[in-house]
């Protein structure tokens, strides 16, 4: 969302940070801690440590082993993702530690911990990463690994360091079970981080292939669609026929379907899902983009 006031869209930036920060610690102290599920990342690191080292909180923890990684994510991002980033996680770091005072979770079925603790957790990395915050460690690893692999999606590129620092601490509380919970847990979380990031682009495409393709093309104008008018030839019949290429939105998904069927009903097409689309109507070309 952009707001229109540079003083309301902070607003609406911070408070996305501020639900996604709640968000994380709420999974953390629910369904990762008491359930000995590592989360991955750092918080997974300061999970070993407070285990080797009882006297260091998990949230103060994380916030020493970022301090190097936000030093290259202001290098390559700025000052405003240094800014939204450290509120982050200060806010995440307070609220992991004070919701832990406040409440003490009880353990449950693990399979129920990682499914939903693999949600809430994706939930919460891909808001802070849809405004140019991350709490650090994975989020902030993987973000800074995207400028270099831009072929991997953001929710890949945590899943990896992810699952390497729960091997580690597979080997430091010798329990295989819930290595592999924790890994069920982060395979899920990938999937809601791209969920988030991702799925927010409305658009589909279709190709639609007709004989009477001048009217079909008037009656698509009419919807205020862009067209794209390709020549194609019927691979049995080797008649021509005109191949119309067009994006939209998913809204618009019904009145295109009508308008094909009332002006061509032999007429074919093909939708397909949109990972992303550029241009007028849609969104612009960002090279630091996820």
């Amino acid at each position: 969302m952009k707001a229109k006031s540079p003083v309301l869209q902070i607003l609406y930036e911070y408070g996305i940070v501020t639900v996604g920060c709640a968000a994380y610690a709420l999974s953390f102290n629910w369904f990762f801690q008491p359930n000995n599920i590592s989360m991955g990342g750092f918080t997974g690191i300061a999970q070993i440590v407070n285990r080797l080292l009882p006297f260091m909180p998990v949230g103060i923890t994380a916030i020493l082993l970022n301090v190097p990684l936000f030093y290259l994510g202001v290098r390559k991002m700025g000052l405003k993702f240094l800014l939204s980033s450290l509120y982050a996680v200060a806010v995440s770091s307070l609220m992991l530690d004070g919701l832990a005072m406040l409440y003490t979770f009880q353990p449950m079925d693990a399979l129920l911990a990682c499914i939903y603790g693999g949600v809430l957790l994706g939930i919460s990395s891909g808001m802070l990463l849809t405004v140019g915050a991350t709490t650090g460690g994975t989020e902030l690893a993987a973000r800074l690994l995207k400028f270099r692999f831009r072929n991997l999606s953001i929710g890949r590129l945590c899943l990896t360091l992810d699952v390497t620092v729960i091997f580690l601490y597979a080997l430091t509380f010798h329990n295989v079970n819930y290595t592999l919970y924790g890994i069920v847990a982060m395979y899920i979380s990938s999937l809601a981080i791209d969920a988030v990031v991702y799925g927010s682009v409305n658009a589909k495409m279709a190709y639609i292939i007709s004989e009477n393709g001048e009217e079909m093309k008037k009656r698509l104008l009419a919807l205020n669609l862009g067209l794209t008018l390709m020549r194609g030839k019927g691979g049995f019949s080797g008649d021509e026929r005109q191949v119309i290429l067009c994006a939209f939105k998913r809204s618009q998904i019904a009145a295109i379907k009508a308008a094909v069927t009332e002006t061509d009903p032999k007429a074919f097409i093909i939708v397909c899902e949109a990972h992303e689309v550029l241009g007028e109507g849609f969104g612009e070309y960002d090279p630091d983009s996820l």
